[in-house]
Order: structure tokens, then sequence, then C-alpha cells
């Protein structure tokens, strides 16, 4: 029987008074800190472990990061499982019935449309079919000996407090929950949400729909401007594409535009308003999903480097929290052998084995997203419960049900329909009944909605069984180009750029699962009624792009274009727009110039460079403009000597990013429908006093937005830069159309910067005084690292009293969402970052532990441990660690030893 709210108000206050005691009392001798602390690991002396065939040493530094030592694989990955278990298993226990889309067994019916939709995709069957019918029996052998050390340490912490704290703050709603035990599918199953929130252009799909109802083709094609090929470059000199064969270039890529088709641009916002909203309802562990994610990785050949062997950066852009999306250890072989091939050292994912990124002994690896486009929505003609219209005839869904537990509520039962390509209509409701497509596209080809409407079909690369994670072992047993790239070719989701080095070479790999289309360009739906839409298959992985040893002596991937337009295969026309590779190319380029050499420091202080771009050409145009207001004026003259950065203490990076906010507010925020922009974002528009009679009068109102703050647009990211940048240059353009606070309308581009610049002051004087020189940019732009397993809403388990105590900062950042240091913010909905480098390594191939690394959390779960945080200071300073590697340097820096005996 669920307890009652009596009951659970009173334990949760118990448990907020321990919370309280440990926080406030330094570990001290209260009664409470020993329940907190009771779920630490242990990380000195010996413990059995069930299934061992040797005893595994674990070697933890100060900062909790354990290096692992065995004689097998199976005894390294079943320890793995171990080891994570002891200072992950809340987090890992989390994910799974995330992806599996069973968070309502934890937390309640709060969590039955976000699992809904989870299991309407099927991540955790597709999932169970890569294990069943893709991996390798090595591949297999490994995941089974992680879930067996998983296993191990639950069986020792079957629950409760003794397993981690949120346990005890989950009993509050749900006393009978018991974590199940851990399989191969719970690991594999984190893949697809790594590939969910890095698949690339599916919210410019719905956003180009919703934007359609108000704005031509042509006026939204000035919102997704073309790449800036001449000016930002890509990754790869394009090559040629011959019997399926990529050949690199030796010359000049070259440039073009490329086309498309808007196909089912009119879609109805009602429509993609509600899958928006599913979406958006996703839990977000790694981030915003798709575009405007970024990450930097760079790699500099031997020729131009200090130590005379590459140098390799990497610092993926992932949404903060606690704990950190990253995981850091090694994991060594004893004795290097056929048999005992790993000795590898990086970060990876809590519940997944092996590496993800970092070193072995022979080569180094980073990632960016790639960007590829591989989501098509498909608008679906319903024509009844089981059928649907294609090419004029009716065919019929694949059907299944799903069974949904709720902790404290009856089971709830949805249908799946799937098409027969595979998709699954996301558009269907969450519950019993099934409400599709109620409305339609306009145009004359599009078949008659009739009763039932259309439906939203989900084409995503994904949901095909692969063989990702037979990728990541390869990686981290590969011993030079050749075993990277095989590797690479099974790297299917999420499409990442890898970069490559050895002691002699540098290298790039894109791989990925890359769908060919049939008509269309993914830009916009399509029409599922027409099969000539349908996907013909992938990209060969032999003509992806690839570069090794290029002449320039180094590769920057910073989610620009691959390559140019004039390559066979369409990618994306979803590109980021190059700002950072373009400032990260410039700095390597001005080391190098006069025969200069880069350094190790070198690569550590670009991941550093805030920036901001933009600012060198807005900023002269801000200062010519004739400002009478001496309130005004004086914040304006804080722009007149600044150098561009955005330093946390700069007063003029907080004006120019307030005027920055206004102006996108003012140009293009006030013209948008409410469904694109944030909830809480009231602003003067122009609105017709009756929207179904296109001759209608117009009026100016206040309208506010409706969407999640963290998806709003304009969210001034880098696509932003580029569409101003343009703009810019037409003084008359009619997005300087505005309405000024005095319910007046006004033109021009001087009026408009003119009017930011009096809002920016006004803005600032609100939130931080009216003594501009108090202003700082870090007192706006905060970093607050939140405990994200818990939930944030009203209806999650914990308190915001609690939520409070378990989370950290709020933090002054440097940087911006356009800079190399990309702390990252949503223009339309406020300066906090919501987007961070997640982590920061440098690998230096001539002595591997002369390496650094940081996280921007820490080692542990555990809330009030000493690693659970004990990394930020460093991170937000721009330090990294000393990384040891070699079995010298780590027994050096070992501070704990444990032992896992035979069980």
């Amino acid at each position: 029987m669920p307890r009652s709210k009596k009951f659970r108000r009173a334990r949760l206050i118990v448990i907020v008074l321990v919370v309280l005691l440990v926080a406030g009392a330094g570990y001290g001798g209260y009664r409470g800190v020993a329940a907190v602390r009771a779920s630490f690991p242990e990380v000195d002396g010996s413990v059995k472990v069930a299934g061992l065939s040797a005893p595994v040493d674990v070697k933890r530094d100060a900062n909790g990061i354990p290096q692992l030592y065995a004689d097998t694989p199976e005894d390294l990955f079943r320890a793995q499982g171990y080891v994570q278990a002891q200072d992950r298993f809340w987090e890992m226990d989390v994910r799974r019935h995330i992806t599996a889309g069973r968070l309502s067994e934890m937390f309640g019916d709060s969590q039955v449309e976000t699992d809904s939709f989870i299991r309407t995709m099927g991540w955790r069957d597709v999932a169970q079919k890569e294990i069943d019918s893709q991996l390798s029996p090595e591949t297999r052998k490994n995941l089974q000996a992680y879930a067996d050390g998983v296993n191990a340490w639950l069986g020792e912490h079957p629950g409760g407090a003794s397993a981690s704290l949120e346990y005890s703050l989950l009993g509050v709603v749900n006393g009978d929950y018991k974590p199940e035990q851990w399989a191969p599918v719970d690991s594999v199953s984190w893949l697809k949400a790594m590939a969910w929130n890095l698949s690339g252009n599916l919210q410019e799909e719905i956003d180009r729909s919703l934007l359609a109802q108000d704005f031509s083709p042509e006026k939204i094609a000035e919102l997704y401007p073309e790449y800036p090929y001449a000016r930002n470059g890509t990754i790869v000199k394009t090559g040629t594409v011959s019997g399926d064969a990529y050949r690199p270039a030796d010359g000049t890529a070259q440039s073009g535009p490329t086309t498309g088709t808007a196909q089912g641009a009119a879609a109805t916002k009602a429509m993609f308003k509600d899958v928006t909203d599913r979406i958006d309802a996703m839990p977000q562990l790694l981030g915003r999903q798709g575009q405007g994610i970024g990450s930097n990785s760079w790699v500099v050949a031997g020729s131009h480097t200090t130590t005379g062997k590459p140098l390799l950066a990497n610092d993926p852009h992932l949404g903060p929290g606690l704990p950190s999306v990253w995981y850091q250890m090694g994991l060594h072989c004893r004795t290097a052998s056929p048999a005992c091939q790993y000795d590898v050292s990086g970060f990876t994912f809590a519940g997944m084995p092996g590496v993800v990124i970092g070193h072995n002994k022979d080569i180094a690896w980073g990632f960016t997203n790639l960007g590829a486009d591989v989501t098509d929505l498909f608008l679906e003609k319903v024509t009844g419960p089981e059928t649907y219209l294609v090419d004029g005839k009716e065919v019929k869904f694949t059907l299944r049900k799903e069974t949904i537990k709720v902790a404290g509520g009856e089971d709830r039962t949805i249908t799946v329909r799937t098409t027969q390509t595979g998709a699954p209509l996301i558009s269907d409701q969450s519950t019993e009944q099934q409400n599709v497509g109620k409305y339609a596209p306009n145009g004359a080809s599009a078949p008659d909605r009739s009763t039932s409407g259309y439906g939203v079909a989900l084409q995503w690369t994904a949901l095909e069984p692969g063989k990702t994670m037979d990728a990541v072992f390869a990686l981290d047993r590969a011993k030079g180009w050749d075993d990277f790239r095989a590797a690479a070719k099974d790297f299917a989701v999420p499409a990442q750029n890898l970069i490559y080095a050895d002691a002699e070479n540098i290298g790039y790999q894109a791989p990925g699962n890359i769908p060919v289309r049939g008509k269309g360009d993914g830009g916009y739906p399509a029409p599922g009624w027409d099969s000539s839409y349908q996907w013909k298959g992938a990209v060969p992985f032999t003509a992806l792009p690839y570069s090794r040893n290029p002449a320039a002596g180094y590769i920057v991937t910073a989610n620009q274009a691959v390559v140019d337009p004039s390559y066979k295969y369409l990618l994306t026309k979803d590109w980021e727009y190059g700002t950072r590779a373009k400032e990260i190319t410039d700095q390597i380029e001005a080391k190098l110039r006069n025969n200069g050499k880069i350094s190790p420091d070198d690569m550590q202080e670009m991941q550093l460079d805030n920036t901001s771009i933009l600012a060198k050409t807005l900023v002269p145009m801000l200062l010519k403009v004739q400002i009478d207001d001496p309130y005004v004026r004086e914040a304006q003259d804080l722009l007149k000597d600044w150098n561009f950065h955005q330093d946390a203490d700069s007063a003029a990076a907080a004006y120019y990013n307030g005027v920055w906010r206004q102006l996108l507010s003012l140009s293009f925020g006030q013209k948008f429908p409410a469904d694109l922009r944030a909830e809480d974002n009231c602003l003067l528009v122009r609105r017709q006093t009756d929207p179904t009679k296109p001759d209608s009068r117009t009026q100016i109102v206040t309208e506010c937005g409706t969407r999640d703050p963290g998806k709003a647009q304009p969210d001034g990211g880098d696509r932003w830069t580029e569409v101003v940048r343009q703009q810019l240059a037409k003084p008359d353009s009619s997005w300087w159309t505005y309405i000024d606070s005095d319910h007046h309308e006004q033109k021009g581009l001087d009026n408009l910067l003119a009017e930011a610049m009096k809002n920016a002051r006004q803005d600032l004087t609100a939130l931080l005084s009216k003594d501009v020189s108090t202003w700082s940019w870090g007192r706006l732009h905060t970093l607050t690292l939140r405990e994200q397993t818990l939930g944030s809403d009203d209806s999650s388990i914990a308190s915001g009293v609690v939520r409070r105590l378990l989370n950290r900062g709020p933090y002054r950042l440097s940087g911006g969402s356009g800079a190399v240091d990309a702390a990252g913010w949503n223009a339309a909905a406020g300066y906090q970052v919501d987007w961070i480098p997640s982590m920061r390594m440098v690998v230096d191939l001539s002595d591997f532990d002369a390496s650094r690394w940081v996280n921007v959390g820490g080692a542990s779960g555990h809330a009030f441990h000493d690693n659970y945080n004990d990394q930020t200071d460093l991170w937000l300073k721009g330090k990294l660690l000393t990384w040891a590697y070699s079995p010298d340097a780590v027994e050096k820096s070992a501070k704990h030893k444990l032992v896992l005996t035979t069980g």
C-alpha cells in the first residue's frame, strides 16, 4: 500500500535533517553522518568478488580515480563493473530505467509520459537485438563480465542507505523499491541515450515547420543560412568518391551552395507543438538534444610540437550536472598478450564497460559530434487504428503493446504503431487511447486528413541494431591507424568526428550510420505517403571522409562542416557554423608562424580561449551609434577598450552579452511564434486580431512564450552569430523592424542597436546594480551543478531543500556559447549556463604520464563524498590534473589500494 502523505512528509523531514547535519558538521560525530557515509565505497584492504579467476588490484589516486590491474579481460571488466557500482550505482540504476522506459517504476506516475515516449522508440529492445545478433562473442563476454561485477557489488548492497543516500530519499515515495540485477542490455542501452542527445537536426525540422506558419521559405532560409565554407573551412579538404571509395584531396576544397526541398514546410503548429512537448519531457542527462551542443578537439603533428610527438586535445560540450557525465579510469592487463590486450585509460560512462575517449599504450583518440542528419520526421496519413497510406494504398502498421508499471499506481498499457520502415509513430498519445494526427499540413498534393489526421513517425539510425559496443572495445585495443579505422567502421551511433594520434601520425575519420535519402534533404518533415522519400540505405563506410597526416600538420574538429557540397553524399545541411573551429585554427596558425612550436601548455591555454568572435564585428557598430542618454552612454563606454574576452570579472563582457540578448529579442524574438519562445519570456509582438482571417487588422500585444526555456529560440548559439553577421550587412533588413518600449514600430539597424543598448542597460541594472563599475559577466553567467537523477519538478522525490543540498554552485563562469571555452547559455531564456566543456584532456604522445585531464565534477556519485565534486574548482580555473598512466606513475600517485579477491 502507498504510504500516507503525512508519513512520507515526516520521513522526508528526518532525511533532510540528516543531510543538513552532514552538510554542516564537516563529517563530525553526529549519528546522521554514519547514515550518509554508509554507502561510501571501500577503497583499501580487500574484498571478495564472486567469479574472479585471480586477484585484481584497484589503485585510486587522491581524486578517487581508479586504475585496475587484472590478468584476463573477464576479470578486468568484472572488476570494472564492481568498482563503477561502488561509486555510481544509483546513477547507473536511474540511467537504465530511463533507457528502458521504466522510470515510473521508481518515481511514480509523473514519469509515465516520459516512459511511453521512450518505449515507443524502443531503445532497450534495439539494444537487446544488438546483443543477440550484432555484437561479437568477445564483446558479449565482456558485457556479461561487467554485469557480473555490478551484481557482485549489488549482492553486498541490495538497496537502502547501504547502496546510496538517494535510495533513502526514494523510500519516501516508494519504500518497496529494490534494484534488479544488472544485465548486459543495461549497458548497451546507454548508447541510445548518447545517440539521442547527439542526433542532429530533429529540433531544426520541427522549428522550421513551426516557423512556416508565419514566414515564407525565403525568410526561414535567412534564419538557417548556408555554411560559410570560404571563411570557416571544413575539417578535411574534400576528396572524391569513386566506386564508394573515398580518396582524400591534395588540393584546395571547393565551396558552393547546397540545395534541398521544403516538402511539408506548412505542417501545422499544433501537431509539432505536441511532438516538441514530448521531446522536451525527455530526461536530459547529457544536455539538450541535437544542435547547439558542441565540442572541441584538435591534434597537432610532432613536427609542430615542442615535444617532437603529436599532441591531442579534447573537450566535449554537454549538459552540466552531478554526478559528472564522465567517469575517469584505467583498465590494464598486468601482462600484455594476445589473450589480454587492454592497457587503456580515459573517460567512460558509469554503467558502460571499456573506455570511450582516451589513450592506450599506442594511440590516443578524441570525439566531437559530427552533426550528421540521422533523424527524419515523416508525416503519415493514418487511415485507421492499424493502417496508413503509402503510394495510394493502405498498409498495416506493426503493432505492439507496452505495459508501464507505476509505483503506487495502476499499470498503464500503450499501443505502439510502427511503419514498415521501422519508424515508430511518436505522435501517438502515451495513454491507452490513441489520439493521432488531428492536424494536417496544407498543400494540394497532401491526402485528405478526414477523421484520423496525420501521424508523425520518427526514422532514426539508432533504432537499427548496430555494433557500436564492438567499436568501443576495438578502440581500446587498437595498435595503430588500421586498427583505429577498423574500429571506427563499427561506430554506428552517435556519428562522431574521430581524431587520432600515435607516436608518428595524426588522423581523422568520420564514422557513423548516415542515411541516404530518396527525395528530400531532411530539412523539413517528409511526406510518408510518398515512398520516394524513404531512405535508400546508408553511406558506405568506405565513402566516408578521412585524413591522415595532412600537409597542414594539424586537424581541428569543432562541429564545423566535415566537407564542402562537392562531396557525393549529403551528410547534413545543418552544420554548426565553424566559429570555434576557425578560432582554434587561427591560434594554431599563429603559433606555427615563423616556425613556432606548440607546447602542451599551449594546448591547454587554447581550451580556455573565451573570445567573442562576433563582438569584433558588432562592437565597432555599437560604438558608432549616437546615444544621447548619459545613463545608457555610461554602459556603452564600457565597450570602448574591451578586448573581446568574456572573462568572468569583465563588466564589458556583461554589457555586450546583455546587448546581444536584447538584439536577438527585438529582431527575431518579437516576430517568432509563441511556441518557439521561452515560456517565461513575454514580449511585445504584432498579431492579427483574428488569425483565421488573413486580411484582419494587426495590433501590438504582450505575448508570452510556451516552450521549455532550454529549447527556446533565438538561443544565441553559433547559428545565430552567422544569421546576425549576414543581416548586419543589410541595414534596411526587415529583421531590424521592431516594437519599442513605447509600443511604437521602429525600423533600421541603428535604431535597433540603440534600443538594444538601452534595454540591456535597464536589464543589467535590475539584475546587478545601477553602478556599472560593479558589473561582471560572471555574476550573470552562472553555473549550478544540479543533482539530476532525483528530478527537478514538483513531482520529484526530493524537496527543493534536499536538491539544493545535493547541488553545487552557483559558480561564476567566463566564456560563452560561441567561444572555444564554450560555457553555453540560451539568450532566449537568460544568462545561466546550460552546457559546458564536460571534461578537458591534453594527451602527450611523447610521454603519456605527462598527459593531463580534468572532470567537471568528480569520480564519486555519493553526495558529500570527498570526490563528489573535488575537480570542479580545478576545472573552473582552467587547470588540469596530471594523468598517471604507466605502472610506476600510477603506483606513485596511489593513495588507496584495494584488492578484489576470488570469491
